[in-house]
């Protein structure tokens, strides 16, 4: 089973219609799993100890989510770059080796909270670009159906 755990929700029409999409071609893979969890308010100055409370807050939400059995891997900027060919022998190599609950998690806009960074089996910087919140998760699906069909050896990642 993949799961994906994410703060927030998808607001735009076009962007949860690509999730739709996506979610729909993994269907023929895996179970997918994808799990919203509330965001909390933040503003432009808030306070570094504010910020960190809003983690908290969010990472609680996150944790709550996990199972004990399943394998985490948490979007992160500080986290390792893979390419598509290398995310998808991660995946196979963790479901050989008896993993086959995946959770992503992507944190909410300040980042996740450093109980969720200690639960993280593995950390993955998807780029390092900047792109909007809403839009990774379109992405994160995307790679995730890419490594499958890689996986499977069909076309379709050229």
């Amino acid at each position: 089973m993949i799961k994906i755990v994410c703060v927030g929700k998808i607001k735009e029409k076009a962007t949860a219609e690509l999730i739709q999409e996506y979610a729909k071609r993994l269907g023929a893979y895996c179970t997918l799993k994808i799990e919203e969890v509330a965001d909390e308010a933040t503003l432009q100055n808030n306070s570094e100890a504010l910020n960190e409370q809003v983690k908290k807050k969010e990472g609680e939400r996150i944790l709550g989510r996990m199972k004990d059995k399943e394998y985490v891997i948490l979007l992160d900027l500080k986290g390792k770059m893979l390419s598509s060919e290398e995310l998808s022998s991660k995946v196979e190599e963790l479901f050989a080796e008896g993993k086959p609950d995946l959770t992503f998690v992507i944190g909410g806009s300040l980042g996740v909270s450093e109980e969720v960074i200690a639960r993280a089996d593995f950390r993955w910087q998807l780029s390092k670009l900047t792109f909007p919140h809403q839009l990774v998760r379109v992405l994160l699906l995307e790679q995730i159906y890419r490594a499958f069909k890689i996986m499977k050896h069909e076309p379709y990642h050229k």
